[in-house]
Order: structure tokens, then C-alpha cells, then sequence
């Protein structure tokens, strides 16, 4: 099978748990890295699926690197290669496909319960209701027309969307308890003023081994199903 391309748009936020799946079911990955100015592939071609990480930046931002992100993101939908994106990496592909992202009510920094909302999510996650995902985000995106809402959280409307084998989520499924102390170092301001959707990093880091086994059960749902699609 061809490789899946990680594209990461900021150091700290590399492809964590994501990675480590795809090395158990034998699929090979390449990871591009945009926070160091490597470029687009100019072709699809090689890629049997597409992976965007999150990042600190918005997608509204004026980046020389976002408009041609949007394009390669068009154009994979258009030719059926999967998609799938963490967090910022859902708020590119809602963005390309004609969504938006505003400010989030709240800011969603921490541990927290996300529910299904759709008959859809039966198909990526099974008998799966609910589950304690992770988060940190202050944006959020819109349902893109044609896509269908799967998950959703107290603090947040929209957690994840799916649009045929394409996969775009507001939560972090894919994190690993390194990136969790990391974060909580490198963005400590954002966690300084704790809130019922704010927790401090030691919430954060409580049962952290527990509660990262109970959402990889979900992240491997949700991978599962998402590389069934892969060409």
C-alpha cells in the first residue's frame, strides 16, 4: 500500500498514537513538515491518505502555506483519497470544503466527555455512545455542506464530522502522555486561569495511563474505519 502523508504544522504536535497504528497495521507514512518550511507534494499520486495534525495557528490567519493547504485538501476529496484531521487538522478541511472557523464559546483545554449525535457514527465507532476525549482549542468549525456531524461535547457543538471516507475532528485522539506534559509546558499561559472547561495540567495528568487506554479504544475505531478507505 501506498504511504499516508502526516502533514505537521507544529513541532510539539507530530502524529502521536496516530503513528503508532499505522505501524501496527503495517502502513507506511511520510510526514511533511510545514512548521519547517518542507513543501506541498505537487502530486497525490504517491498517497494512499492524507493526515493533518493541530498547530497553535488559525486557520484564518494570513499563511502563505494555508491557501495551497485548502487546494490539496479540494483536490484529494475530489479524487477519493482519504482524509483525516486533528483538531486544527479538522478545522483546514471544514474550511477548504466551504465550512467555517469562528471563536469557540469557551476555550476547551483538557480532558472531556464527547457524545455521537448521529446514526452516521455507528458506522466509525460502533457501540461506542461516549467517550473522554482530549482537548485544546479556542476555534471551532463548521459542519462542511454534505457532511454529517458524529460527535459533540458540552463546551463544543461540532467534535468531529465525516463526509464519505473523510474524517475531520475538533478533539485529540491522538495523544500520547509525552505530549501531554509537553503542551502543558510550551503553552502553559493558555491553562493558567482554570475553568469548568479548563483544567490545570495536574487535572490533566490524573490516571493520565487510564484514561489514554479508554480513548485509544475509540481511537482505534475511528482509525479503523478510517483506513478501510485508504486506496
Amino acid at each position: 500500500m501506498k504511504p499516508v502523508a502526516i502533514f505537521r504544522h507544529s513541532p510539539g504536535e507530530g502524529p502521536g498514537y496516530f503513528a503508532t497504528f499505522l505501524e501496527a497495521h503495517g502502513i507506511s507514512r511520510e510526514l511533511i513538515r510545514i512548521d519547517a518550511g518542507e513543501p506541498l507534494p505537487d502530486t497525490l499520486q504517491p498517497f494512499a491518505g492524507l493526515c493533518f495534525m493541530g498547530g497553535p495557528m488559525s486557520v484564518n490567519d494570513d499563511l502563505p502555506w494555508l491557501p495551497p493547504l485548502f487546494e490539496l485538501i479540494r483536490r484529494a476529496v475530489s479524487a477519493d483519497i482519504p482524509i483525516i484531521g486533528h483538531c486544527l487538522g479538522g478545522q483546514l478541511m471544514s474550511k477548504a470544503l466551504g465550512g467555517s472557523v469562528t471563536k469557540n464559546p469557551v476555550k476547551e483545554i483538557g480532558w472531556g466527555r464527547v457524545e455521537t449525535t448521529d446514526a452516521a457514527a455507528q458506522d466509525w465507532l460502533g457501540d461506542i455512545s461516549a467517550f473522554d476525549a482530549f482537548h485544546w482549542h479556542g476555534e471551532t468549525f463548521s459542519v462542511p455542506i454534505g457532511a454529517t456531524r458524529i460527535l459533540k461535547s458540552a463546551w463544543c457543538e461540532n467534535q468531529a464530522f465525516v463526509l464519505g471516507p473523510h474524517l475531520g475532528m475538533q478533539c485529540h485522539v491522538e495523544m500520547t502522555e509525552a505530549m501531554i506534559r509537553l503542551w502543558c509546558r510550551q503553552w502553559a499561559d493558555e491553562c493558567a486561569n482554570p475553568s469548568s472547561s479548563v483544567l490545570t495540567p495536574e487535572q490533566m495528568m490524573e490516571n493520565v495511563d487510564a484514561r489514554l487506554t479508554a480513548m485509544r479504544v475509540a481511537a482505534d475505531r475511528l482509525y479503523t474505519r478510517w483506513i478501510a478507505g485508504l486506496q
